[in-house]
């Protein structure tokens, strides 16, 4: 088990790794050639930082086989904000999809479960039609593919959003960890999500990916999750970094706010606000505070029901709470670590 103080420092460099770097003023960068292996990591994240403005959709499985060929793909906690950059030049480009998508087919047979994640958070209406077509060359992914196929696995149409206003009996359940078979098949809110839906947006420039995180943005006020929590100032430090730097996403979270929930709205604030004043060292100084407090005390919840005395204690005893606030925090900061912190396709926003 890590340290607290080292956990600490993991959620700090979390928070601090991601800013998005402008586009060179002078000249883009030039996209990967086909000697991958010669190629560093940090040519292919420019390349890819600058596509939105210059889509050049045919040289993306040059890109793919030279992330390959990297072992980019090797761990798909850090390949989120490929697979999201992946499936927004495929859902951008529904013509020439198949065709592309055979042409990432040589990358090697366990990478190959990039091109069907991607293929299933495309957005293309046929989806399903390009998977089973591109399928048929990859019979090693072919459980996979008939979970995606048979709506097993979720899609980016399928996020676990927070509730507006969590109930008592929402607090109740969260305070005992209770959990439900029943549940719909639905992505959760982590870090890692928020790095695929910054990928599609460098693929896309398009609004699409970015309401998805603001959607997210009431988890940094949730007191009672560390996962939650962790997972919204995620989001809203990413939203803020970029928007820095990137003038068209600070427009595009200044027309948000307009019509957004009240919960949602009020972080957006803070987020715009951040952005305007450059000021995010104050927001991750917040963040990690507030990730601090609830790792100590516990959740809010929790001490609600303490304070009310109206929950026995054989359902809400000491030794449960701190067990199970315990156990979030060691599901939560290597969810952050993996990612966000050390994932390669977020790594672009450092430079």
């Amino acid at each position: 088990m890590l340290a607290a103080s080292l956990r600490v420092r993991a959620v700090a460099l979390a928070l601090s790794a991601l800013a998005l770097v402008p586009p060179a003023a002078a000249a883009t960068v030039a996209p990967p050639a086909a000697a991958a292996n010669h190629l560093s990591t940090d040519a292919i994240l420019r390349w890819i930082n600058d596509y939105r403005h210059k889509p050049d959709p045919d040289r993306l499985p040059t890109l793919v086989r030279s992330l390959s060929a990297l072992q980019a793909f090797k761990d798909p906690e850090t390949s989120g904000a490929y697979v999201g950059f992946i499936a927004g030049v495929l859902g951008s480009n529904p013509a020439r999809a198949k065709r592309l998508l055979n042409d990432m087919l040589s990358i090697a047979p366990a990478d190959r479960w990039v091109l069907v994640r991607a293929i299933a958070y495309s957005g293309l209406p046929n989806w399903k039609d390009v998977l089973v077509s591109v399928g048929e060359r990859m019979p090693e992914r072919h459980p996979m593919i008939n979970r995606y196929l048979e709506d097993k696995l979720p899609t980016l149409d399928q996020i676990a959003y927070p509730k507006a206003k969590p109930g008592m009996l929402d607090k109740i359940e969260i305070a005992i960890h209770i959990k439900h078979s029943d549940k719909a098949v639905a992505l959760p809110p982590t870090p890692q999500l928020i790095d695929i839906l910054w990928g599609y947006y460098l693929a896309t420039g398009a609004y699409m990916p970015v309401g998805k995180i603001v959607k997210l943005l009431p988890l940094a006020e949730d007191k009672d999750n560390v996962d939650n929590l962790t997972t919204g100032s995620a989001a809203k430090f990413t939203l803020a970094s970029n928007a820095v730097r990137d003038l068209k996403l600070l427009a595009m979270l200044k027309s948000s706010v307009k019509t957004a929930p009240k919960d949602t709205a009020k972080v957006l604030n803070d987020v715009i606000e951040t952005a305007e004043d450059v000021d995010t060292g104050r927001m991750r100084r917040e963040s990690l505070a507030a990730i601090e407090e609830l790792k100590q005390k516990g959740p809010n919840s929790k001490r609600e029901f303490t304070s009310m005395g109206t929950i026995g204690q054989g359902a809400l005893s000491m030794g449960c709470i701190v067990a199970a606030a315990t156990g979030q925090i060691e599901l939560g900061i290597p969810c952050v670590i993996g990612g966000a912190a050390y994932s390669a396709g977020m790594q672009y926003m450092s430079h």
